[in-house]
């Protein structure tokens, strides 16, 4: 059994989807706070389930975390509770990140979104906002936000993805359907 199996076989709750359910699940918890391949060497994106331990604050077990993260069989994530959510990656060891992408998708809802995008130099929690962001979704029309970043982050501990589904309340659930970061020289 790998290192990923055998933490994962302690820190991993269900992995619910099918296409995943018998690779071995990426190292998450979930916290009570508010097909898989190698990244292809030309696109630059990090290999974060062998960089990073992630921790969601709620997950829907039909739409786990890692179809966020990892670079194949993108599902996405989607939260089990509705409300805010929180999406944590922490880095085995310190990482240089030069561009971050999420992709946010809505189909059914017309709502406003707003997410916090936060970095850390350590693990304790003290966090630096990157961007905050606003969108509004619209199933006639704009039901998909891309926002990608270019930016120079020197020793990553730990990056943070705070999801407020519907500024103006409601039973909106959180969701991301994509994740990516690059480093280095890209």
């Amino acid at each position: 059994m790998n290192r990923l199996a055998q933490e994962a076989a302690t820190e991993h709750v269900g992995v619910g989807s099918d296409d995943l359910k018998d690779k071995n699940p990426m190292r998450k918890r979930i916290s009570s706070q508010p097909q898989r391949e190698r990244p292809s060497e030309n696109t630059g994106w990090l290999d974060l389930e062998a960089l990073a331990r992630v921790e969601v604050t709620s997950e829907d077990a039909a739409y786990p975390i890692e179809s966020a993260l990892l670079l194949v069989g993108a599902t996405g994530w989607r939260a089990e509770s509705p409300g805010e959510q929180t999406i944590r990656l922490f880095f085995e060891a310190p990482q240089r990140l030069k561009r971050i992408r999420l992709l946010f998708r809505e189909e059914k809802e017309a709502r406003t979104q707003e997410f916090v995008l936060r970095w850390s130099p350590t693990a304790d929690g003290s966090s630096r906002d990157i961007v905050r962001q606003q969108y509004h979704f619209s199933p006639s029309g704009a039901t998909e936000e891309i926002e990608e970043y270019r930016v120079e982050l020197e020793d990553v501990v730990a990056l943070e993805v705070t999801i407020v589904p519907n500024i103006s309340g409601g039973d909106a659930y959180a969701s991301l359907a994509e994740l990516r970061l690059a480093g280095n020289g890209d």
